[in-house]
């Protein structure tokens, strides 16, 4: 069973770009989203559909995020002018613009899974030990940020708050990009709230959003905080190990795999961020010792059972309730 440097080395052949798929799965994408929100501002006369088109606008959202997410690794459309413009502008729109998104995220792949690191771009970990020496609002103050109704409202406290409004002041001139997106959200809403009065701010603003972000503040916190996940000090951390005990393979359906954009395979994902989404399940297939990853799935019980785990109790080497 390979480890390490060679296990990394193995996926090396699927960190390949497809240009043409990459365009292929972008494109489609961004005009099913454009088609979705364009049937929501003009669909009045009939509601279930209007709902419907709303919803699958949230989810399109989840998909789109991904490739977005996914270009910012550099694994796909690397170095492409159109691709650049495309998704500079799909992460404002989406209220994670690049400078706090991408500087956010390389830091949780560097430090995933290592304890006692700063808790930049993912939830807050800390051992029973330092919980219970904790102050009264320290305790309060973490488990508010790892708290269901926190996940929840995701659009509020992680997108619109943590990317934008946090981000932007603790760094204006770094983060000039997070006050802009928040600005034209604000815009976009107002303009909507004007032209189609609350109902359709809701429809075609809040509701996608509410769902998409909710969504993805789950995925993140879900495939790292998981029944099985470990973590380690910064002397015990390793890269593939961070990958392969700390990120979880959760098993999804077709459809959420699409929706997702296989970041179910989250494992592969932080052994190398350069696989393209769309080659993660190739590479799963071709490569056993990816197919020993830890699982979990979207079950509402092991959605609880992820939702309760609060501190890490080295001595018992796993993730504890309180």
């Amino acid at each position: 069973m390979r480890t390490g440097k060679q296990l990394i080395l193995a996926t090396k052949p699927f960190a390949r770009d497809v240009t043409w798929k990459s365009w292929y799965y972008t494109l489609t994408t961004a005009i099913i989203l454009a088609g979705l929100l364009t049937a929501v501002y003009i669909n009045e006369t009939l509601p279930v559909l209007r709902i419907a088109c709303s919803i699958l606008c949230g989810l399109v959202i989840v998909r789109m995020f991904v490739i977005y997410h996914d270009h910012q690794h550099h694994a796909i459309l690397h170095r492409s002018l159109p691709a650049d413009i495309i998704f500079t502008l799909f992460g404002i729109f989406v209220l994670a613009p690049t400078s706090i998104w991408k500087r956010s995220h390389d830091h949780h792949h560097n430090h995933n899974s290592k304890l006692f690191s700063a808790s930049i771009g993912s939830y807050p970990i800390m051992t029973k030990e330092k919980f219970e020496g904790s102050t009264a609002a320290e305790q309060r103050a973490y488990l508010a940020v790892r708290h269901p109704l926190t996940i929840l409202f995701g659009y509020l406290s992680m997108f619109v708050y943590g990317m934008c409004v946090r981000s932007f002041l603790c760094s204006p001139l770094k983060h000039w990009d997070s006050i802009l997106a928040l600005v034209l959200h604000i815009g976009a809403g107002i303009f909507i709230f004007l032209k189609l009065g609350w109902a359709g701010w809701l429809l075609l603003q809040f509701l996608p959003f509410f769902i998409a972000c909710a969504i993805g503040a789950y995925l993140f916190y879900a495939q790292h905080n998981f029944p099985g996940v470990t973590f380690s000090d910064k002397e015990g951390w390793c890269h593939d190990n961070a990958a392969m005990a700390s990120s979880s393979y959760m098993l999804m359906s077709p459809f959420w795999k699409w929706v997702t954009g296989n970041i179910g395979y989250h494992h592969i994902h932080h052994l190398n961020a350069r696989v393209p989404f769309y080659r993660l399940p190739e590479a799963m297939a071709n490569i056993p010792e990816l197919q020993q990853a830890k699982t979990t799935t979207l079950h509402p019980r092991e959605i609880w059972a992820c939702l309760r785990l609060k501190v890490w109790h080295p001595e018992k080497n796993e993730m504890i309730p309180l």
